[in-house]
């Protein structure tokens, strides 16, 4: 197979010793290249297809790469040329598919690792510090941790389709529809975050278009779930219990009664948003206390709600109107919640189906009586809790804000509270002048 004499371990070692500057032939393709520094290296020399090659084949050594090592090397690709391979291109396509399945399996790893529950977490920690309530990471985390984490949370982002979201889903589309809303809402942002991070290379499983939309029920099929409201008839008994109890949680609780607060708003109340000659209380939006309303709502106020705010103005402790006596925060939100729980030990206060009620639904107890009891419009009843009244083109031309038809409403509906039962009321006309 081989031409010639090969040279011998013996005629390599007296090169080594001359150390002459030059390639040596050792025949068959085979050279010992020995370099000014004194290093010796072997290299292999060819034609390939008319071009003249060099190849490398490591430095001399006498245990780990002898004479017999590089020549048995040699060998092997001269029959790789043979077969019409260069041994070069060769050895660097083996070096590149080394690489390629190394960074593969690399990626494989990353993948692996990132399951739901550890993407979910850092999108929460990224967006913390943006969100105006402090509850929201809180609000994620807890609706996360109780629905979809058993199901999905320990599976990589990459692997999870649209079967394991209709899993996490359908117990509780249509019984409870708002909490399933908001939790659809958070896994899409969550595989979104994955899809921008190339996490997984498919589309995001939980977006509702052309996608969940079709096996989950329709929303004209949705029972939609309402927080329990006190009857507006069943007011003025409660009111006179509320009025016996003590503490800021109860005098908070009746305030928002009063003028149909969300919770949020008058926990954080502070005094600075009162303007006491004018009776009126100017919440601002910057703080996230207003739902989704894009600017401040001013609220005038009864009678009875400037009584509460002289009396808790005369024992000030803090910058809030309703503090939490030990730390002079903000109140708790589970402090006008105890209330109505005490409330309940005297008598079960319920709304019209036996539902326990809900401090959030006395906002609900307004409207009913505003639509009921009186013939206010439906834009003033709108404002007065903070809703957006009327379409684009009617609030385009609307430029009151409605005060004095809002500051009856309030009037009347401060007297119906500490006044006789519904049997007695008498039915308010609206003004009609603006």
């Amino acid at each position: 197979m081989f031409m010639g004499k090969r040279i011998t371990q013996k005629e390599i070692d007296q090169i080594l010793r001359q150390g002459v500057v030059k390639r040596h032939s050792c025949r068959d393709n085979l050279y010992l290249n020995m370099t000014k520094s004194g290093t010796a290296n072997w290299c292999m020399v060819y034609d390939f297809f008319g071009e003249r090659k060099m190849k490398g084949l490591g430095a001399y050594h006498k245990v780990n790469n002898t004479l017999a090592m590089a020549r048995a090397r040699c060998d092997e690709y001269r029959v790789l040329i043979k077969r019409g391979i260069d041994p070069k291109a060769e050895e660097q396509r083996k070096l590149d598919l080394k690489r390629q399945q190394a960074e593969e399996a690399k990626a494989v790893d990353r993948l692996r690792d990132n399951t739901f529950e550890k993407v979910a977490y850092e999108l929460i920690e990224d967006r913390a510090s943006s969100w105006t309530d402090p509850k929201s990471p809180q609000q994620w985390t807890n609706t996360l941790k109780q629905y979809a984490f058993p199901i999905i949370g320990h599976l990589p982002v990459s692997e999870i389709n649209s079967d394991h979201i209709l899993e996490i889903l359908r117990p509780i589309w249509v019984k409870k529809y708002p909490t399933a809303k908001k939790l659809r809402q958070r896994i899409e942002a969550i595989f979104s975050r994955a899809i921008y991070f190339k996490l997984r290379s498919s589309g995001n499983p939980a977006t509702y278009k052309d996608n969940l939309e079709i096996p989950l029920p329709t929303p004209q099929n949705r029972q939609v779930e309402h927080l329990a409201a006190l009857s507006y008839k069943d007011l003025p008994q409660f009111m006179a219990e509320l009025r016996k109890r003590d503490g800021v949680a109860a005098r908070a609780l009746e305030f928002l009664i009063l003028n149909a607060n969300r919770t949020t708003e008058v926990r954080k109340a502070r005094w600075c948003e009162f303007d006491f000659e004018k009776r009126q209380w100017s919440i601002p939006v910057d703080t996230g206390r207003l739902g989704k309303t894009k600017k401040p709502h001013i609220v005038p106020l009864s009678g009875r709600s400037m009584e509460i705010l002289l009396m808790l103005s005369e024992h000030r402790i803090s910058e809030y109107v309703f503090p939490n006596t030990r730390s002079t925060n903000y109140l708790s939100n589970a402090g006008m919640d105890s209330v109505i729980k005490r409330m309940r030990k005297d008598r079960d206060w319920s709304d019209d189906f036996g539902k326990k009620i809900t401090v959030h639904g006395f906002r609900s107890t307004m409207r009913d009586f505003i639509a009921e009891k009186t013939d206010f419009d439906r834009d003033t009843a709108e404002m007065i809790l903070a809703h957006t009244a009327g379409n684009a083109v009617e609030r385009a031309y609307r430029r009151g804000d409605l005060m004095e038809k809002r500051r009856l409403v309030m009037e009347y509906y401060s007297d119906y509270a500490y006044g006789e039962p519904e049997k007695k009321v008498i039915q308010l006309r609206a003004h009609t002048s603006n």
